[in-house]
């Protein structure tokens, strides 16, 4: 366990580390967005396709070759698996914190029960 003092500051690591991670999540996201509008381009101007069932075939071949999309879901997979596990980081270290603080009140108010307790008996 560490120190009182150090808590803030390794909670502000721990917050800071999820924005980190929320921004990569965004920027895969605007990467994935851009290869779907491609690929339902792709489906909405070919005009052999006939209806909307023709369309979402077409848009998931378009999508299942494209490699570089196959990475993003990939990295969109992995960085919400971060993400959660960084929560669940930030969160342990919240509750450490207020564990803590919630001791130290303790052995402050049994150091004043034990004064009061020895001005009680003459000590």
């Amino acid at each position: 366990m560490m120190q009182l003092s150090h808590y803030p500051s390794a909670i502000t690591q721990a917050a800071q580390r999820m924005n980190e991670i929320d921004s990569q999540l965004m920027a895969v996201q605007q990467q994935i967005n851009r290869f779907e509008g491609n690929a339902d381009r792709a489906a909405a101007f070919d005009i052999d396709l006939k209806n909307d069932a023709q369309r979402k075939a077409r848009r998931f071949e378009v999508l299942l070759v494209n490699h570089e999309y196959q990475k993003a879901i990939d990295m969109q997979i992995q960085l919400t698996v971060e993400k959660a596990n960084a929560f669940a980081h930030l969160e342990y270290l919240r509750n450490q914190f207020s564990v803590a603080k919630l001791e130290a009140r303790l052995a402050i108010a049994q150091q004043l029960t034990d004064f009061e307790s020895k001005e009680l008996v003459g000590l």
